[in-house]
């Protein structure tokens, strides 16, 4: 884990209708060992908000190419069925609820993101739409720890 996933994890756990798990391993298809039975990819967390009745698949990047970001976006997209299945299979998320992927980038990243995304959209539509956070806003000094209210009043949420 880089140091962005400790300050990303921190910004999650500070809203308390938030649950994380980090590092979850997603394997589409059952087995004893995720390195033989298929995709699989380590989500740098899953994080089910109990408040929205959703559950969000946090990736943390710096990159200024998000060249991985975009893979694993492209991945998913192309075996989302397989990932709901997972999720639902291995952590017992609540079938219904929607899911979808929460990218942490660098403000000045949201260019990339956008045009990697619309780059995906080509090749056929996407079920999901992309929550997007700056990591500038994660920065702990912007909310306060034991609920995400951020510093000047508003909600940070």
């Amino acid at each position: 884990m880089d140091h962005y996933q400790n300050v990303v994890i921190e910004y999650l756990r500070a809203d308390r209708a938030l649950f994380v798990n980090t590092e979850c391993c997603i394997q589409v298809n059952p087995g004893k060992n995720p390195d033989t039975s298929g995709p699989h990819w380590y989500c740098d967390a899953v994080a089910v908000n109990f408040r929205e009745s959703a559950i969000y698949l946090c990736e943390i990047s710096y990159s200024v190419t998000l060249e991985s970001l975009l893979k694993r976006l492209q991945a998913w997209r192309d075996n989302w069925d397989g990932v709901l299945t997972a999720l639902r299979r291995d952590c017992f998320l609540p079938e219904g609820w929607p899911v979808a992927p929460w990218a942490f980038v660098p403000r000045d990243g949201f260019t990339v993101l956008d045009n990697g995304i619309a780059q995906m959209a080509k090749s056929g539509p996407t079920r999901f739409e992309i929550k997007r956070t700056p990591l500038e806003d994660a920065q702990p000094w912007r909310y306060r720890s034991w609920d995400r209210i951020a510093n000047n009043g508003a909600d940070a949420r």
